[in-house]
């Protein structure tokens, strides 16, 4: 199916530092469309590295989730392990890693799902979603600032993982959602 496109983005006529934090650079963005229209936008400027979120699947087909603190809700949110790509790391690399980090095991198998742009009118970072199976204990420290509460779900019941109150992390939802669509393949 052919979906036409824009053959140009807009003009960038001007683009400025609007805010700065240690994470965090929103810049405003005087645009020119072709049209001759002209728009302020901003956005906030990512690392460029990217982030992964792994979706573990152990040998007794359950899933395996982290529950760990939110700063943007400021409560406890239940999701896959995640986190940002070292400079040097593949996507599947940082994944292990993090999975190390956050969960204590590593994987033998990775599958990539897709890559989510995350609300990209305002912000250009990505995320990897990768499948991990063949589990095998190892530990890493990780940099949270608290230990991370590992949660397992039985795969079967995924359906139920979503009615839980404290799973509502769009990231999380979606790789729920992708990884189903991959075991439907898968048989």
């Amino acid at each position: 199916m052919s979906q036409k496109k824009h053959p140009n983005p807009p003009e960038i006529i001007q683009c400025e530092v609007a805010a700065k934090s240690r994470l965090f650079t929103v810049e405003a963005l005087h645009l020119q469309f072709s049209n001759g229209e002209q728009r302020q936008y901003e956005r906030i400027r990512g690392g460029g590295r990217g982030a992964v979120m792994i979706v573990p699947i152990t040998a007794e087909n359950e899933l395996l989730l982290v529950r760990e603190y939110c700063a943007g809700t400021h409560n406890y949110q239940l999701g896959f392990p995640k986190g940002l790509i070292d400079p040097g790391e593949t996507p599947t690399e940082a994944g292990n890693r993090e999975l190390k980090e956050e969960v204590g095991f590593g994987a033998k198998y990775f599958c990539d799902l897709k890559t989510l742009s995350l609300a990209p009118s305002y912000f250009n970072a990505k995320m990897h979603i990768i499948v991990a199976k063949e589990l095998y204990p190892e530990q890493l420290e990780g940099d949270e600032p608290e230990p991370l509460v590992t949660v397992k779900w039985p795969l079967d019941q995924w359906q139920s993982l979503l009615a839980q109150s404290d799973f509502t992390e769009a990231r999380s939802v979606a790789a729920l959602l992708l990884l189903q669509q991959y075991l439907a393949q898968e048989v």
